[in-house]
């Protein structure tokens, strides 16, 4: 196997732990629709396929209307970065690698990530930042990724995607990437078997040291 040169990250589950904040936003949501709040355990098993599925899941698809959606951005809009923080080591990953040979991909509508990412100060860790209203399509399918490789001008068998859901798995085989699960995050594999595996985020740093000169 090919020692990974370019590396393409998920965001929720993968670089940060959101969970509290979008069981606030989603718990507000539901409050004004005179449901019971979700415990995070719960929200968690929810997050990975994009905003809109997100909330259909939150409310079921008895009480679930499109506007809903839009209601919840602007809630999760005033909560995002209430709680939400960097997993362990992420910091040091990012110092190690070069953002000229490092992208993010999310199924986080983009507005969202970028205010994320700005009130963490992640942004500068990119060569380029895909969301998921960036393109036609979103992770399961290829497309986003096959975008960040043209970005990152980055051959796939040297890039690696990783995630924390089988989402992203599919996305980067989709891609010809190698791809590396987080155990640690709020997804599963869904029966694929990736080519990393990060039980915890402090192992990402050991799987790939990269170096500052990369």
């Amino acid at each position: 196997m090919k020692t990974p040169r370019y590396l393409i990250f998920d965001l929720d589950g993968t670089l940060v732990d959101s969970v509290p904040d979008l069981t606030t936003s989603l718990n507000v949501l539901r409050g004004e629709l005179d449901c019971p709040p979700l415990l995070e355990q719960r929200v968690a098993e929810m997050v990975g396929d994009g905003v809109s599925i997100l909330v259909k899941r939150a409310l079921g698809d008895k009480l679930f209307q499109p506007g809903h959606v839009a209601r919840f951005m602007e809630i999760y809009d005033e909560h995002l970065l209430d709680h939400t923080r960097c997993y362990p080591g992420i910091e040091n990953l990012f110092s190690c690698h070069s953002a000229e040979h490092i992208a993010l991909v999310t199924n986080k509508p983009y507005q969202l990530t970028m205010k994320l990412l700005e009130g963490l100060k992640l942004t500068q860790n990119f060569k380029i930042i895909i969301g998921g209203d960036s393109y036609p399509e979103k992770k399961p399918h290829p497309l986003p990724i096959l975008e960040a490789l043209k970005a990152l001008n980055a051959d796939p068998q040297q890039t690696v995607m990783v995630g924390d859901h089988h989402t992203d798995l599919r996305a980067g085989q989709g891609a010809g990437t190698m791809t590396c699960f987080c155990a640690y995050g709020m997804g599963h594999t869904d029966g694929l078997s990736p080519d990393f595996r990060a039980e915890i985020s402090t192992d990402l740093l050991q799987l790939f040291p990269g170096s500052s000169g990369d």
